[in-house]
This record gives structure tokens, sequence and C-alpha cells, in this order.
């Protein structure tokens, strides 16, 4: 099964992943991964990437997709895989149609776990964390038994800059953006399964897993 994951930042989509990987044995292929293993590699592409990201610079998609041809070449990925942060555009993803076809191969799935922005902007900026040793909580879903103190060892809690309301509304507005027309894509070839997010994370890994098994 080849499949591409979707979902905004607080939807759950690392612990969907963690579960389809560890139940049907595919590789999960995030883009910071394959660019880590290529640059750690010393490919000849990864180190294009390297002399980019060193740069603090967007890597070019043609390098980009040479790096994802490469790793969805491998034999791990013969019985098939579950991308995650490719593609990002619709040109990655044109791309990407190419690259399968190449290898013989199709994407099955673009499961889009999909949870209102309201609810993330509640999940995101809750969050809370020791500044003593590291323990996360959260305000509604875990909250410390007293107020801005953690239960393990006394610490003073706090939030992160990037979980305040603001910068949390922008990325999810970034993120929206940038979304809506690769999923627009992945509904017009056919590909696209919606989950609904505000579930229980185990019947969302139902839902996952009663659309995976049909394959």
């Amino acid at each position: 099964m080849n499949l591409v994951l979707m979902g905004l930042p607080g939807a759950g989509k690392g612990t969907q992943a963690e579960r389809i990987v560890q139940k049907y044995h595919i590789p999960h292929i995030s883009t910071g991964d394959m660019f880590r293993q290529a640059i750690k590699d010393e490919t000849k592409l990864g180190l294009q990437a390297k002399s980019f990201m060193d740069k603090g610079e967007l890597v070019p998609d043609e390098i980009t997709i040479g790096i994802v041809r490469d790793r969805l070449s491998k034999d791990d990925c013969s019985s098939g895989f579950l991308l995650d942060g490719f593609p990002r555009t619709v040109p990655q993803a044109e791309s990407l149609e190419v690259i399968l076809s190449e290898l013989d191969k199709r994407i099955n799935y673009c499961i889009n776990i999909d949870v209102d922005a309201n609810v993330l902007m509640e999940r995101l900026t809750g969050r809370r964390i020791c500044k003593s040793c590291g323990a996360t909580y959260h305000l509604v879903f875990n909250p410390p038994k007293e107020e801005n103190i953690c239960d393990k060892c006394g610490g003073e809690l706090y939030q992160r800059a990037d979980d305040n309301a603001e910068t949390v509304e922008n990325r999810l507005a970034v993120n929206i953006k940038q979304s809506q027309p690769l999923l627009d894509f992945y509904a017009n070839k056919g590909y696209l399964k919606t989950i609904n997010g505000l579930q229980d994370i185990d019947k969302v890994f139902a839902d996952i897993d009663e659309l995976l098994s049909k394959l």
C-alpha cells in the first residue's frame, strides 16, 4: 500500500503514522528523514541539499524530488510506504505521480486527518512544559494537579513561544493555505480519504485501519 498522510499541526498525524507503520510494516518516510539519510550517506543529491540547508535556504524541488525518487526505489518500499511531509505542493504531487509511474507504482490513498482549526488552536495553545524536567502537560486534556506546578518535580510550567495564540494561528493559516490545493489535487484523482480527527485516538486509527484493510 502506497500512502500519503496529511493533517494540520496538532491533528494527531504523528500518532497515527506510528500505528499504521506498526501494523502494516511499511516504512514511514518523512522529508526530514530522507534529507538526513541522504546527507549521512553523502549522496550527490544529499550533498546538494546540505549546501542549501546550511545557508538556511529551501531545498529546490528538483533536488527534493530526486531524493524522494531514490528513497522510493529502495527495497524496503517494495510492499508500500507512508509519505509524510511530501508532497507539499501540487507541482511536487505531479512529480510524485511521474516517479511512481516510472517505478510501476501508484498512490492508493491520500489520508487526511481532519480537525477543525478552532479545536487545533485549543490543542496547540494549551500545552505547558516543565522548566526543570521537561514533562509535558495540557491545560484541558492533561492538566497538572496544581496550577503551573509540575506533578513530577514541582518545577514551574511555561508555554513555549511557538505555542502562543498568535503564532499558532499564523502557523495554522499558512498550513491551511498550503494544503488546500493539494487536497483538491488528490480529491480530483480519487485518492483522497478524509478521517474525522476529532474522535478518540483509537477510533481515528480504527477508521484508518478499516480503510487500509480493503487494499
